[in-house]
């Protein structure tokens, strides 16, 4: 629910961080939207994900403008992707109104965060670094939940939930940060996600050159050349013909099972009652009744109404793609997710 900016109410002390975490494309989009539809919660899209990640858990104290500057770069992957005219589902920024254009490259935190909480998302990324270059020099950690915290208290609300797409990675980074955290883990089936993550060139990009996936006409990465994701836009250069392929379908397997296979390393540090896991699948069959439990877990003020608001954005299971691939294929595909379906009790 987005607010506008005119009158800005007292802050409210939030007590208690809150993270929703899981693999890309597993659903998590879809449970902070209607984690949004409470009126307690500002819920905070991708805000971690993009963020330079040699920096971003650093234990090391840094001053107000250091960690502004770091949350407002950009996130080359995206702009690249961004500026071939592939569309993102996740960024909302408004184009044809806002300062920035597609082509550009956009803050990080502009990229889906501020753009879902207000109407004008320009002017709150205004505020919002006016106030973090106002801040003392601290550790990372507490810069993220000041901000977190005066979000919160900007737009009226009591409750804070991060979320962030491939967020699952770093679970362990999380608990080493915010030790009495509450953790949300939301898991899909490991073979479709991965063909969702395959579709979406956001995800395609990086995960094609972090494993060296060939491209669909059988031609490596390094036939291509060198890499640049600053290069301008043509149907020829390397990162224009990543995008335009749909690599084999084990490659983004692995990446799905290497993800949750990191992630359960974090699940060490957390005693019973911080860590609440629910399958994708199980949210879109009967939401109500497990936003319920979710309000409960996160500890949320009571706020009638809430499920069934939230229970309204579901549209359904989206439809399997695994049945349709070529034998080969799908059982490449299984054998590449093998270990982390195990590992989340799934059949594999």
């Amino acid at each position: 629910m987005r607010e506008d900016l005119t009158i800005p109410p007292e802050p409210k002390e939030c007590a208690l961080d809150r993270f929703i975490v899981g693999t890309g494309r597993c659903g998590s989009t879809l449970l902070s939207r209607m984690l949004g539809c409470h009126r307690a919660v500002v819920s905070l899209f991708e805000f971690f994900n993009g963020i330079d990640m040699t920096r971003r858990f650093a234990p090391e104290p840094v001053t107000g403008g250091e960690i502004a500057d770091l949350i407002a770069a950009e996130q080359p992957f995206v702009t690249a992707v961004l500026r071939r005219g592939y569309e993102v589902p996740e960024i909302v920024y408004p184009f044809d109104e806002g300062r920035h254009r597609r082509d550009e490259p956009l803050p990080w935190i502009l990229v889906s965060m501020l753009p879902r909480l207000v109407d004008d998302p320009d002017a709150l990324f205004d505020e919002l670094m006016a106030r973090l270059r106002s801040l003392p020099a601290q550790p990372p950690r507490q810069h993220y939940r000041a901000l977190f915290e005066w979000l919160a208290g900007r737009l009226g609300r009591s409750a804070w939930v991060e979320r962030s797409g491939s967020s699952i990675e770093y679970l362990e980074d999380l608990v080493r940060l915010y030790p009495e955290g509450r953790f949300l883990h939301l898991h899909r089936d490991g073979p479709e996600t991965a063909l969702s993550m395959r579709e979406h060139h956001a995800y395609r990009l990086p995960i094609s050159i972090l494993y060296g996936a060939p491209l669909d006409s059988g031609e490596t990465l390094a036939e291509l050349g060198a890499l640049d994701l600053r290069a301008p836009p043509c149907d020829s250069d390397p990162i224009s013909r990543i995008l335009a392929s749909r690599p084999p379908a084990e490659y983004f397997g692995r990446y799905w099972c290497d993800q949750v296979v990191r992630g359960f390393r974090g699940l060490r540090g957390l005693d019973r009652d911080q860590y609440l896991e629910l399958r994708f699948e199980e949210l879109v069959e009967r939401p109500a009744q497990l936003l319920e439990t979710i309000a409960d877990f996160f500890a949320l003020d009571p706020d009638p109404g809430f499920a069934s608001r939230g229970a309204a954005l579901v549209r359904g299971r989206p439809e399997e793609r695994v049945p349709k691939l070529p034998e080969a294929e799908r059982e490449a595909l299984r054998a590449a997710c093998r270990a982390g379906s195990q590992l989340l009790g799934r059949a594999g």
